[in-house]
């Protein structure tokens, strides 16, 4: 996956009406499911728990499948790539310890693996407005750079693959 650069207002206000218009979803398709459940299904003795459990889940998966439907929607564009972006950086991150370790090896890509976790970590952090780690993520972006600079490597985020992981 590339980084792209991202509109942070646009992502902001895209996300903030996906994620309200998922919790409003769910609640009216919850609550009406369940009903639905009750009144096709129930007796009438016993508790409805498992009818409006029910009515939970397949509202979630009503949900699950709009959003999969949408995603390559305009509208869902940075929503969708921020997805993408955390899922991509959670692969590395569940790597990490041996990305390091290898990267100490002076693996090439284990190098080019954190040149783009390091950079793509960042640009979550600002589009999420978490900069309570940046400090520690800009000294290991430093110390990665100091590594490409002394070895005269020419590394861009472009580089990277998910097929690099295989390799730790």
């Amino acid at each position: 996956m590339k980084l792209q650069k991202i509109d942070k207002a646009r992502y902001r206000k895209h996300l903030n009406i996906v994620i309200a218009a998922i919790i409003s979803s769910l609640m009216v398709l919850g609550i009406s499911m369940g009903q639905i459940l009750i009144a096709l299904l129930s007796d009438g003795v016993g508790s409805n728990f498992a009818y409006n459990l029910g009515g939970v889940i397949i509202a979630a998966a009503i949900c699950l499948k709009a959003i999969h439907s949408v995603r390559h929607h305009d509208f869902m564009a940075e929503v969708y790539y921020v997805w993408q972006l955390k899922q991509s950086l959670n692969a590395i991150y569940r790597k990490l310890e041996k990305i390091k370790l290898a990267r100490d090896e002076d693996n090439i890509n284990a190098i080019i693996t954190l040149n783009y976790y390091y950079t793509g970590s960042e640009q979550l952090l600002l589009l999420d407005d978490n900069t309570i780690t940046m400090d520690s993520l800009n000294k290991q972006k430093a110390e990665l750079q100091s590594i490409i600079d002394n070895k005269n490597l020419q590394i861009n985020t472009d580089d990277y693959t998910p097929k690099l992981l295989k390799g730790f």
